[in-house]
Parts: C-alpha cells; sequence; structure tokens
C-alpha cells in the first residue's frame, strides 16, 4: 500500500465547517469539503489520529477507488482492480455495506452481490487459495454510487465515532456526542468557559463541551476497526493515544452544569461525566426550566425537547416560552439551541441572532444562536464570523 491514504469523513450535514477545521488542525493535506463529508489526505498516523481526536466525524472511512459505473461489468472491474491481497488477509472477514443514488446501478442488493464476488475473486487469486473462511480479522466494506460515480472505501473506524465508552445508558432520543461536539465549538466553547443546559438528558452537551476545553480526544476510551488492519503498523495507535493523552489541558477552568426535571437523567448524567473523565468539571441537578437562571458569563448549550421527540408538539411550545421567558430574565453571554420546532422563534419570543441548519440525523433542525455580536472583538470577531459562515 502506498505511504499516504485518502480519507473520508461522513458528517452531520451543517457541521462540515466544524469538521474541516479539526481535519486541517491534525495537519491533513488537500482538505475538501463536499455536503455532509470531508476528505483529506495524509500517512497512517492519520488514521489513528483521526479515529482518536475528530468530535465531529461519524466516522473514518479509507478511500479505495473512485470510478465511473453504469455496468455489472464496470463494478465488477472498478472493484477486482484494487489490490485487495495487500489489504485483507486470507482469513479476513469483510462484509460489503452500500447505497446508491441518483445512478443506473440502483438495486443495492445487486451492487452488493457484485462487490462482494469481486473482492473474492481477487483475493483468491491474490492469495492462491480456495477458500476464504472469514474467520479472521474485521474489514467492512463499503460503496458508495452517486450518479454513476462509485466510491470503494474500507471502514477504518468499526462502531460510529459518537461511541465514545462513556455513555453506558441514554435517556430517551438523546443528541449524539458528535453533534453536541459541534453545537459546543459553534458555541465558542474554550477552556475557560461556563456552560449551561437547562435540558441536560444524560449530560451529553456539557460533557462534550467540557471533553473539547480540556482537550480530552474522544477516542481515548475505545478501540477502532483499523487497530486490527494488517496493513498499517501497529505503533501508530500507541504513539496517537500518547500524543493525544499529552494533549490534554486538565488545567483548564471550564465548568458546567446541567438540569433536568429526571431524577434519573439527572443521575445518568452525573454517572456518564465520570466516566468521561470529566467528573470534577460537570454536575448535574434536578430542576425544572421555570427555575432556571443562566450566570451572566454563561454559554447555554441545549436540545429543547420537541414535538417528535415529546410526542406532543403543544408541550414543546410551551418549554420553548418558559426558556425564552427565563432567558430573557437572566441572559447568559449566549444561547445555542438545536430544535426541530419551526416556529421555535416565535415560541421563545425573540429571533436568533444566527441561524444555522443542521439534520439531526434525518431529522431536518436549526441551531438558533442568540449572542451579542459585541462578546467578540478584533480578530476573535473576524474568526467567530468566519466560522459561522
Amino acid at each position: 500500500m502506498p505511504e499516504r491514504y485518502t480519507l473520508v469523513a461522513p458528517c452531520f450535514f451543517g457541521t462540515e465547517s466544524t469538521l474541516s477545521f479539526e481535519v486541517k488542525r491534525l495537519g491533513a493535506e488537500n482538505v475538501k469539503v463536499t455536503d455532509g463529508r470531508v476528505a483529506f489526505e495524509g500517512d497512517a498516523s492519520l488514521v489513528a489520529a483521526a479515529n482518536l481526536n475528530l468530535r465531529t466525524a461519524e466516522r473514518v472511512l479509507l478511500l479505495l477507488k473512485t470510478a465511473r459505473t453504469t455496468t455489472f461489468d464496470e463494478l465488477f472491474d472498478s472493484v477486482y482492480s484494487i489490490a485487495w491481497e495487500d489489504l485483507l488477509p486470507p482469513d479476513a472477514a469483510f462484509p460489503v455495506k452500500g447505497s446508491s443514488l441518483s445512478s443506473t446501478l440502483s438495486s443495492v442488493p445487486a451492487c452488493q452481490s457484485i462487490v462482494k464476488k469481486a473482492i473474492v475473486k481477487r483475493l483468491m487469486a491474490g492469495h492462491h487459495v480456495t477458500t476464504l473462511p472469514e474467520t479472521g480479522a474485521l474489514y467492512k466494506v463499503r460503496f458508495a454510487l452517486r450518479k454513476d460515480v462509485v466510491e470503494i472505501m474500507l471502514d477504518t473506524s468499526g462502531d460510529g465515532l459518537h461511541k465514545r465508552g462513556y455513555r453506558r445508558n441514554a435517556t430517551l432520543a438523546p443528541i449524539k456526542e458528535t453533534l453536541a461536539a459541534a453545537i459546543a465549538d459553534l458555541g465558542h466553547v474554550r477552556r475557560d468557559t461556563f456552560v449551561q443546559d437547562p435540558f441536560c438528558g444524560s449530560g451529553t452537551m456539557v460533557i462534550e463541551a467540557a471533553q473539547k476545553a480540556l482537550n480530552i480526544a474522544p477516542g481515548l476510551r475505545r478501540r477502532f476497526a483499523a487497530e486490527a488492519f494488517a496493513f498499517l503498523p501497529r505503533e501508530i495507535w500507541a504513539q496517537e493515544r500518547r500524543k493525544a493523552l499529552e494533549a490534554a489541558r486538565m488545567d483548564a477552568a471550564f465548568e458546567g452544569v446541567g438540569y433536568d426535571i429526571d431524577p434519573a437523567a439527572v443521575a445518568l448524567a452525573n454517572a456518564n461525566a465520570k466516566l468521561a473523565g470529566v467528573g470534577d468539571r460537570c454536575r448535574f441537578e434536578v430542576a425544572d426550566v421555570k427555575d432556571f437562571h443562566a450566570a451572566p458569563q454563561a454559554v447555554v448549550l441545549t436540545n429543547p425537547p420537541y414535538g417528535e421527540r415529546l410526542g406532543d408538539a403543544a408541550e414543546a411550545a410551551s418549554l420553548a416560552r418558559v426558556l425564552g421567558q427565563v432567558w430573557r430574565a437572566a441572559p447568559g453571554s449566549g444561547l445555542y439551541a438545536i430544535t426541530a420546532d419551526a416556529a421555535f422563534e416565535e415560541h421563545f419570543g425573540a429571533k436568533a441572532t444566527k441561524r444555522r441548519k443542521i439534520y439531526n440525523g434525518m431529522i431536518p433542525c436549526q441551531l438558533y444562536m442568540y449572542f451579542q455580536p459585541r462578546e467578540f472583538s478584533g480578530k476573535r470577531r473576524e474568526a467567530a464570523a468566519a466560522r459561522h459562515e
């Protein structure tokens, strides 16, 4: 395999700029941003660094081939042309998953079968074997057909990167860690930020803000599929973990407080914070939103319950009205609320300073941002404006 790799990191629609900034910080080259993903290049160490450090990526995929494909023969030939024997050992397990959008080859099961067949034929020829037991390490193969162009990739992450390893259980319809991390970035969380969340649920928003402020790599508490890939040097994982540990800023002055009306959610949030290594910086308390009082210096990051989560749009509207009332009574330094409630501003009682369209899975949402532009000055204000574009 070459010493340089092309990697693709999918992300939530609307969070591409945040992910692009993260990728560049890792030293990646040829960074290209498109809807819902960021592509970039680097050496083998970057495969490990990206999995360990990227907060807003859903996974890290290794791009092996891009080709125009309109027939099954073309698809077979494209897949067969990859030197699979240099990637997969003879006993590798290699399930195939994929998708097709606006392409001549529209049947995903048929394409899966062709991709699998081509890999089998190439591995048998390359390894000079007649059987492939698939009892060894797992190499998940992914293909994506878009407008008759196919991409063939290996999934280096395994479980999605939102699975940090600290959230053993969750409340109903929790926000994904990767999306919470993006909101913390858009909310300009820094090492000395004070964060509050009046609808904390299992604590994800506050915990992700804390890990960002302390620069704790999100992947330190888990393993990745590519750690078992034979073609990647084993030592890169230990090296990158050591770098990530050394980069943590445990002396940061961050503090986070979350509130929820559900005692079980609060207990779970406190337990999750401890597992995430930020239990001494975050605390969660039982409280009703009507009693919420934002501290003057606080950045409020929150995911208010909305109709699809509550099953009651009227209750969601009522909670948004209460949030607006308590915010106007005690406005902090900024409020960032993500919701699928299209009438949130009306219910909240104020137009947002800025809005950003973000998809929470398949649910179209908006991030409503309330802050005073004067809170940023000079270069910081210019940087903030650029990040919000």
